[in-house]
């Protein structure tokens, strides 16, 4: 028997099955940093129209943890789907440098030495820790195949980022948006700062609930109020409830709300002062059965009326307090201005003062009460409790399960405190309007963003930016010694600094002497020791100076960005209310925001769960392509989910993606473009109709990037490739590129068809697996310092022809009659009727309508439908004894197992006049008529499959 295996065309190509990709992709990252990739990409699209995506920027703390990962990624696949729609499209990766989380850092590794050290050399310490850390951080996020301008990050140490900064700082105390309050603001006593809101978590937590007397002082006054005369004088309280024990020694006021109704409830021992829907539950819980009611007023009636401290030797007013929810507690509640932002406001409207009596450790001062000077406030609860239940003032104490703010740095519970700080007016009118405008105008994804941003907007309270802190940027600002206002020429005075320290840094302010600025008046005045808060810094990159003048992006409004959720509070606000200082705004355009990675469990990712997955460790066991494509294949506007069993999915769909690839590749291995390549009108209908196939997904996959939509992207692939190439086009066409002649038209259609398709979709999948879209691209392309990344989307690809014999409607007809046979024949291949679908013989009875669309076709339809031979009738003549089919009206299907000889090279079953008489059982080697044309350099004609 002959070996006609040297006859065939099979496929050949050292493109690997394995992706290898964890060897693979560190070689990768050095021909792209060798050749300076990002350069070149900046290069060839540098006159194409611009697209800007602002970086939000990290901190330079730690290394990156899975939300990094996604976050950077998602960023990448913008940039390099945007230069590949022909946009100059910059990557400028932005990091957070200074504040708290450096400096907790840096604390930690100092421990006790840090008495030791001055400020200018903790600052030089903080420098270099945040230096290491973004060179750490930058490392892993090459690994994961990002291409940016890493040799020029944006950094908020760099000395022309703090310069700006104080612009910006500048331009809100033009606008007289800046201002020094004292008032309560959170506080975190490890940290000895005040922090923003974006700072805090809330986590459940036990607190105390006291219910407290408060004795009236004068008992004529009240009662007169309720227009009672009482028999028996008994004393007289107001009925106060609280969760805070510990703020009790700076109360200066209990409050009522104005509308609500308080009835004067008399016991067996004392007279009551309770809000009317609270009384029963109260009197039930504390073992009161029996009670009169002796009057009822509104709170409106109880305003200025004195009462006395429960343990401290002073007497506090009655006021007035709309916040007081109704059926809450008793109806009042104390007021201590200290240590709340509704009681600091409340108490400013009667000019209550503020006592100071907690200092930044959370200790009270000295002098407040002998049992409790030196102690920690929450160590203080029980204490004050203990003082009231020996003062009798207590009625009940109980514990209640809540939602209480905690630094989310030290995970420990905050107090608020009143404190000197300065605040931006976020209130203010014309910031607000702006900032509004600004949202109306921007595009946001979720479409929810846009009214969580306006809320959150309205609700906000000024914003705190002064930080009690070491490493950041400076406040520069000079203040009066007693009046506390900022120096007459403190803009001009700004601008001098600003310039300075663009070119000294920072510790310009720190070591500068203030009669080297103020002169004359220098006495008067004293510098401000704060630093501002990071999200002022975060928020003001959109005024980054980072390009030389004249170019394009200086000044240009920012395309789109995107981060986490969790920055509708933080960067998005920050930057939003730091780009509403005046009218021409530079807020973002387009705000997308991604959902944090949980595990399976719906549980958010933590140490102390377990249940983190490192990047680093994917990238080094899978590799990156495995990551970006997980990203890349997950609805990130929900919360994002990763597993072990998820990661083996993603690796499933990248093997069915590669093997495509390989497929294609590997059939190319002889076709020169310049030399092979079939027109048009030259193809075969099949060929026509997959080239067609590949433009109308690449529209619908373009249409995908523009709108962010990625896992629709990777979905679309993947089914191009498993479905509508691997099922089909490249199953049906095997028979055609491996038996018919190497030359022949019909194999270098075939070829041109898949050129096309390779060119096509290596660009569709390199913005997501960029290390693969390169190892591809060495084999499509064999030219040097050529890069998929500086291509566009491919534009060769043409429509089907309208007027053509077989339509696109009957193309997708011919598809599901295949589909139902396929079902048939892979029953017969588990019933082990036949061994494959060349042993079948396809009968086909269809109605009319079905008939005309076969029979043009009815030559070559064996090879779309993998059998060896196929027959079409009329649905009259099908055998009443076979089930019509149920997917397609009018088609009956019959599928005999073969009789004919089986062809060596190409093996499919034959039958002829010459073989007709011979006996099959014995073993021949007689090709079929079309292989023996092959090898005999004649070519097959085929005009449709």
């Amino acid at each position: 028997m002959h070996n006609y295996k040297n006859t065939l065309n099979l496929p050949f190509t050292k493109f690997s099955m394995r992706g290898f990709l964890t060897k693979k992709e560190p070689k990768i990252l050095e021909k792209w940093e060798k050749k300076n990739l990002y350069s070149i990409i900046r290069n060839k699209k540098k006159a194409n129209p611009s697209f800007i995506l602002q970086d939000g920027p990290p901190y330079a703390n730690g290394n990156i943890h899975l939300g990094h990962a996604v976050n950077k990624i998602l960023k990448d696949i913008v940039i390099k789907s945007k230069n590949m729609s022909n946009f100059d499209a910059p990557f400028d990766p932005c990091w957070d440098c200074h504040g708290l989380p450096i400096e907790h850092q840096v604390e930690k590794i100092l421990k006790k030495e840090k008495k030791n050290i001055s400020k200018d050399d903790f600052r030089k310490i903080c420098a270099k820790y945040a230096k290491k850390q973004v060179a750490i951080q930058k490392k892993d996020f090459i690994k994961l195949g990002i291409l940016a301008n890493w040799d020029n990050p944006y950094l908020t140490m760099d000395k022309k980022n703090e310069s700006n900064t104080i612009k910006s700082l500048s331009q809100f105390i033009k606008n007289k948006y800046i201002y020094q309050g004292f008032r309560p603001v959170h506080w975190c006593i490890d940290c000895n700062s005040a922090l923003a809101d974006t700072e805090l978590e809330y986590v459940q937590t036990t607190s105390p609930s006291i219910t407290v007397l408060f004795q009236i002082k004068n008992t004529d006054i009240l009662l007169k109020k309720y227009n009672f005369l009482p028999t028996k004088n008994k004393k007289i309280f107001a009925v106060v409830w609280t969760t805070t024990p510990w703020t009790l020694p700076s109360n200066q006021a209990i409050s009522v709300h104005p509308n609500l109704n308080y009835q004067l409830v008399e016991t067996l021992k004392y007279r009551f002062i309770i809000e009317k829907n609270t009384v029963k539950e109260l009197l039930n819980k504390i073992n009161i059965k029996k009670w009169i009611v002796n009057g009822e007023i509104k709170g409106v009636d109880l305003e200025y009326i004195k009462f006395i401290h429960p343990f401290l030797k002073i007497t506090v007013p009655m006021i007035l307090n709309k916040n007081i929810e109704k059926n809450t507690g008793t109806g009042i509640v104390h007021i201590a201005p200290d240590h709340g932002y509704d009681d600091y406001i409340i108490a400013q409207k009667y000019n209550i003062k503020i006592k100071n009596l907690v200092n930044e450790h959370g200790l009270f001062v000295i002098n407040t009460h002998p049992l409790l000077d030196n102690i920690n406030v929450f160590k203080a609860n029980s204490i004050i409790i203990e003082i009231l239940s020996k003062t009798n003032n207590l009625i009940l104490s109980e514990s209640i399960q809540h939602s209480y703010p905690c630094c989310w740095r030290h995970k420990t519970k905050i107090i608020f405190r009143a404190t000197p700080q300065w605040f931006i007016k976020i209130n203010d009118s014309k910031l607000q309007d702006q900032a509004k405008l600004s949202i109306d105008k921007s595009e946001w994804c979720p479409n929810w963003g846009k009214n969580r941003t306006l809320n959150l907007l309205s609700q906000r309270p000024d914003w705190c930016i002064s930080r009690q802190r070491t490493w950041g940027v400076p406040i520069p600002i000079f203040i009066h010694k007693k009046t506390k206002e900022m120096h007459p020429n403190t803009l001009n005075l700004l601008d001098q600094i600003s310039e300075e320290v663009k070119k000294q840094g920072i510790e310009f302010w720190w070591n500068l002497k203030k009669e080297n600025l103020l002169k004359e008046d220098s006495k008067d005045y004293i510098k401000v020791l704060d630093i501002l808060d990071v999200w002022f810094e975060s928020g003001s990159i959109h005024i980054k100076d980072i390009y030389p003048k004249k170019n394009k992006f200086n000044n240009q409004k920012a395309d789109l960005c995107i981060e986490g959720s969790d920055q509708y509070r933080g960067w998005f606000m920050s930057s939003l209310i730091v780009s509403s200082i005046n009218s021409s705004s530079n807020f973002f355009k387009k705000i997308i925001s991604h959902g944090f990675t949980i595990d399976d469990q719906g549980k958010k990712m933590s140490k102390s769960l377990g249940n983190i997955i490192s990047p680093n460790t994917i990238v080094n066991t899978m590799g990156a392509d495995i990551l970006r494509l997980w990203v890349a294949s997950t609805d990130y506007s929900k919360d994002i989910v990763i597993s072990d069993i998820i990661l083996k999915q993603i690796c499933e769909s990248y093997r069915k993606i590669r093997n495509t690839i390989r497929f294609l590749i590997a059939n190319l291995y002889d076709f020169c473009p310049k030399k092979h390549f079939i027109n048009k009108d030259k193809s075969l209908e099949i060929d026509k109709w997959i080239i067609n196939l590949t433009k109308e997904t690449q529209k619908k996959i373009i249409n995908f990037y523009e709108n962010y939509q990625f896992h629709n992207v990777t979905a679309t692939i993947i089914h191009f490739c498993s479905i509508e190439i691997s099922s089909f086009y490249l199953d049906i066409t095997k028979d055609r590129l491996y038996t018919s002649h190497k030359k022949s038209l019909i194999r270098k259609s075939a070829q041109t068809a898949i050129y096309l398709i390779l060119q096509t979709l290596v660009r569709w999948i390199s913005p997501i697996l960029s290390f693969t879209a390169d190892e591809i691209w060495d084999f499509v392309s064999k030219k040097d310092n050529d890069s998929i990344f500086t291509k566009s989307w491919f534009t060769e690809l043409y429509s089907y022809p309208k007027n053509n014999t077989i339509t696109i409607k009957s193309w997708n007809i011919i598809i599901q009659i295949r589909n139902e046979i396929n079902k048939i024949l892979e029953i017969y291949r588990e019933k082990k009727i036949i061994h494959n679908s060349l042993e079948s013989h396809v009968l086909i009875y269809v109605n009319c309508e079905l008939y005309k669309i076969l029979n043009v076709v009815k030559r070559e339809l064996k090879f779309i439908f993998l059998v060896s031979k196929v027959n079409i009738y009329e649905y009259s003549l099908a055998p009443k004894n076979i089930d019509k089919n149920k997917k397609i009206n009018q088609m009956k299907l019959v599928i005999k197992k073969i009789v004919g000889l089986k062809c060596p090279r190409c093996w499919h079953y034959y039958t002829n006049k010459i073989i007709d008489t011979i006996n099959f059982t014995q073993p021949l080697d007689l090709l079929c008529q079309r292989c023996s044309n092959t090898i005999n350099n004649l070519h097959e004609r085929r005009q449709f499959f």
